[in-house]
């Protein structure tokens, strides 16, 4: 899969606040690129905490669940949008399936 854009994810865990989340979303992203997701469903198998919400998007839980990745997929195109990346008390605050 190819991932939209890495460096909204690096920008994160750059950031002083949220250099824990490092190793975790650097594990996260090696996983997603060389995964061949065709729907939902494969990606429920392998991460059975992760949310699935309307508009192609999924929830992951990172870091023990300290943090929130939402991603868009185009499953025919292999491409994954990053969407948002934060704590819990910022993902409370948004549109989940707008986002």
């Amino acid at each position: 899969m190819r991932i939209i854009s890495k460096r909204t994810l690096k920008e994160f865990y750059e950031n002083a606040l949220y250099f824990d989340s490092k190793n975790s979303l650097e594990a996260w992203h090696k996983e997603a690129v060389n995964a061949d997701w065709i729907n939902s469903n494969e990606i429920k198998s392998k991460y059975s905490n992760a949310s699935i919400i309307r508009n192609y998007r999924v929830v992951f839980n990172i870091h023990g669940n300290k943090y929130r990745l939402i991603v868009k997929i185009n499953y025919l195109v292999k491409i994954i949008f990053v969407r948002f990346i934060g704590t819990h008390e910022k993902y409370d605050i948004i549109n989940a399936k707008e986002v």
